[in-house]
């Protein structure tokens, strides 16, 4: 447990240290702020974290690691007045303030730290859209009131994400919730909204302290206090005539620009999380994927990723319409975009709960008997495809198929393919028939049959017109027996990492 700095009365004085706490208003227990302190120590990729700042180096003061150092008020009210200075916010120190500067440097000082190392990873995002938007960076803190920079944040009301967002004004705001995904959770469309609402609020009341408490609880609300206030638009003129739960919002926000401008002098020092701003980066994905199953593929956490992601409530993310942004540690991206094609394939629902827009999965089963020259098998590894398994296993793409009834060359990691069938009989058990070729989709372009090919039925040649939102696996789904692989054999003087609408795929069909 931490202890006071003790120090002889004479030299604390020269400090502008307090030698013994005075009578000032503590945060009560159901406090809102409070309550979100308490679900960040919970956070399951920060609860355990090894990673720590050089304290030496910041410990400009050289207090000892239990000392927990405490000011005269008037130390406070000056430091205050000099952040003042630099900030259209009214930074006023008084008691309710002084509640939660102890609260954040005394009662909770480790989630403060924790939020102090969580700031690398989230001010970068919010300062570039405040200043996009034309706003005081300062509202950044807010935040940290908000949800204790824990973007999986969901308070009593019902409020989720680092804005705590309720979900008509997050829709409002373009917030897309749904019951696989939370757009309040998104760190930056999120942001964005917040940055919107806090320019609307301010235009509102042309006053930023009450732009706040509106944001909290509010602008019917805020209006019904000014006017039970006698029309002030002071703050702290209709505090008493707020909600109870909005009282300590404005002083909890002034706190936390003090403990963020004065952490080293109540020796607090950040807690550096799993990633950092520049540790993270995205990929763009239009298909459907398990987070889960993603990072087993990469060799990665499952539940850091889930955690990077908390916008996907299912740890799925759904068949969308639009690419999507997935956040992933930065050494992960090269590995992403070579395995994409293994990473796309490896999706596989739960059928017993399913997804809506899910496409469905087709798995197959072989049984052998083991005679005198045995069946061999070979278990798909991440990023293998059948051309180079027949390779390792002196056979051929066609005989694999054939062997494994495999009706394309899709494959998935973990899946167990018959290499070489034994002597003894066998007994193969293959999925069940697949539907009736579909005839070709109306945005192809007219078939061209080609000339001299040597296969039994002839082959021809369409050109598919990229539409909105397609991928090269669900266009390689909508012809039978051709693969991604196909379309990029035939297509290779293309970049299909990327698939401008309009652009003609030459793919190959059997007639």
């Amino acid at each position: 447990m931490a202890r006071t700095l003790l120090l002889l009365p004479a030299l604390a004085l020269s400090l502008g240290l307090s030698a013994q706490d005075g009578p000032t208003p503590v945060v009560p227990a159901n406090d809102p702020v409070l309550e979100q302190l308490d679900e960040l120590s919970l956070l399951p990729w920060l609860k355990n974290d090894p990673f720590t700042t050089d304290a030496g180096a910041l410990n400009v003061h050289g207090f000892a690691p239990t000392d927990t150092p405490s000011y005269t008020p008037e130390v406070y009210r000056r430091r205050l007045a000099v952040l003042d200075e630099r900030t259209p916010f009214k930074l006023t120190y008084n008691e309710q303030v002084q509640a939660y500067i102890d609260l954040y440097a005394r009662r909770k000082r480790e989630q403060t730290s924790r939020m102090l190392g969580l700031a690398q990873l989230y001010f970068p995002v919010f300062e570039e859209a405040l200043d996009r938007h034309g706003m005081p960076l300062e509202l950044k803190y807010l935040a940290v009131v908000e949800s204790a920079l824990y973007p999986g944040a969901r308070s009593r009301a019902a409020a989720v994400g680092l804005w705590q967002f309720m979900i008509g004004t997050g829709k409002l705001y373009g917030l897309e919730v749904d019951s696989y995904v939370d757009e309040r959770c998104d760190v930056y469309q999120s942001t964005d909204a917040a940055c919107r609402y806090l320019k609307d609020l301010y235009r509102i009341f042309g006053n930023w302290e009450l732009a706040l408490a509106a944001y909290n609880c509010g602008p019917g609300n805020v209006n019904k206090a000014i006017r039970r206030a006698g029309g002030s638009g002071d703050y702290w003129s209709v505090y008493n005539h707020l909600p109870r739960e909005t009282r300590g919002y404005v002083p909890a926000f002034i706190a936390v620009n003090y403990i963020f401008n004065h952490a080293a002098d109540h020796n607090l020092y950040p807690i550096i999380p799993n990633y950092c701003a520049y540790e993270v980066d995205t990929v763009q994905v239009c298909y459907p994927l398990d987070l889960g199953q993603v990072a087993t593929l990469m060799g990665g956490s499952a539940q850091e990723i889930r955690d990077l992601n908390p916008t996907f409530k299912q740890g799925i993310v759904p068949d969308v319409q639009q690419p999507v942004a997935i956040y992933v540690p930065h050494h992960m991206v090269d590995e992403f975009i070579e395995f994409e094609d293994a990473i796309m394939y490896s999706y596989v629902p739960d059928m017993s709960t399913p997804a809506p827009n899910m496409p469905s999965s087709r798995s197959t089963t072989v049984s052998a008997s083991t005679g005198g020259g045995g069946t061999k098998y070979h278990t798909v590894r991440r990023g293998e495809s059948l051309g180079s398994i027949a390779q390792k296993h002196g056979t051929t793409v066609s005989q694999l198929r054939k062997l494994n009834n495999l009706k394309s060359d899709r494959i998935h990691a973990g899946q167990k393919l018959v290499v070489k069938r034994g002597t003894a009989s066998a007994t193969t058990a293959s999925t069940p028939s697949a539907a009736p070729a579909p005839k070709a989709p109306s945005n192809a372009a007219p078939a061209v049959t080609a000339s001299g090919d040597s296969t039994d039925k002839p082959v021809e040649y369409i050109y598919h017109v990229v539409q909105p939102g397609d991928t090269l696996w669900g266009i390689a789904q909508r012809y039978p027996g051709v693969t991604v692989d196909d379309i990029k054999r035939l297509n290779s003087d293309m970049n299909l990492r990327k698939l401008p609408v309009g652009r003609k795929l030459k793919v190959r069909v059997q007639g």
